[in-house]
């Protein structure tokens, strides 16, 4: 696997919600490194790529409350374990779960294995709020694919904090795991 520091040469054969993502780093003058690879479907099958990157990639879980009312993105280090009742009091929903594919494509434009943060450029009428877990906030860097899970990037945590968080007009609420 090879390092790079800019958007693919063959963006025009990228699929274009990857493209997107690219164009939005650009015009937001957020650097990144990126690795290209095969499909990656689990947090335990990115370890070449978090070697090759020199980062962790963090879990990304698209939830939801009981009514299926309210969604949530949460991205939490890899090696956590996810416990329901552990975010569900601390975001006052009960009844936590995991949502549907569906909401997932129709707010984030994202598919299963493919959930990044960069998904919320596509959710325009703020369906999805961001949780992010404390300790990703304290890291320097932060792992996440481009909306497709053939590619991984890493982007400094105050880029995506203070920078593509209010391009995309969304803000997060910090939880401890």
């Amino acid at each position: 696997m090879k390092v790079y520091r800019e958007k693919p040469q063959d963006i025009e054969k990228r699929e274009p919600k990857e493209a997107a993502v690219y164009q939005l780093l650009e015009n937001l003058a957020i650097p990144f490194e990126r690795v290209d690879h095969q499909a990656l479907f689990t947090i335990d099958a990115c370890s070449a790529v978090e070697q090759v990157l020199g980062v962790s990639c963090c879990k990304n879980l698209f939830l939801c409350n009981g009514q299926k009312t309210k969604f949530y993105l949460l991205l939490m280090p890899g090696e956590k374990k996810f416990r329901t009742k552990d975010v569900s009091s601390q975001i006052n929903s009960s009844r936590l779960s995991f949502a549907d594919e569906m909401y997932m494509e129709e707010y984030l434009d994202i598919t299963p294995g493919s959930v990044s943060v960069m998904g919320l450029m596509n959710d325009k009428e703020n369906q999805v709020q961001l949780l992010i877990d404390k300790e990703l906030l304290e890291e320097e860097y932060l792992g996440c694919h481009p909306c497709i899970n053939t590619s991984s990037l890493k982007i400094h945590t105050s880029d995506v904090i203070n920078k593509f968080l209010p391009a995309v007009f969304h803000e997060y609420i910090t939880v401890e795991l």
